[in-house]
């Protein structure tokens, strides 16, 4: 039995990071992509407007297993105008839609709140969808700190 160098255990040992960080690279575009997929399929194509929608998360989530989420719409929740479906996604995550929250002119506002799962640091993007067929969006960035989703 032929013994390894110790050169050819560290281009090993390399090669292996190397691969791993690359299979890691691809898995977070391709997570990005989903939730690209997710927003476009909710809005029909059409290009969300930003403001309107707020985000309350914690800037840094110690852990990622429950992670506090607040969203708000400014609409006058009117029988004419009103916001109808929210969609929050997680660009980080293995499966990127995170929840979708539905309102009518009832609701009286277009808030909700709910904890979610992240698997790593990433954007957090809402998109309201409005009865007359308007879209507007926010988004953002929450550093986790201990595994979420994926470890």
């Amino acid at each position: 039995m032929r013994q390894l160098s110790r050169r050819a255990a560290l281009l090993l040992g390399a090669s292996g990071a190397a691969l791993t960080i690359a299979g890691w690279n691809s898995d977070a575009f391709a997570a990005a992509k989903d939730a690209a997929d997710d927003i476009a399929k909710f809005t029909g194509g059409k290009t969300a407007e930003k403001g309107k929608v707020s985000i309350e998360l914690p800037e840094i989530a110690e852990n990622g297993n429950t992670v506090p989420l607040s969203i708000a719409v400014d609409s006058p929740m009117t029988a004419d105008n009103y916001v109808t479906d929210v969609l929050v996604v997680a660009d980080g995550n293995p499966r990127p839609g995170v929840a979708t929250f539905h309102f009518s002119p009832l609701s009286g506002k277009a808030e909700a709140s709910t904890r979610i799962r992240l698997a790593t640091t990433q954007n957090i993007i809402a998109v309201a969808k409005t009865s007359k067929g308007e879209f507007f969006t926010a988004q953002k960035l929450v550093k986790v700190t201990i595994g979420g989703c994926g470890g």
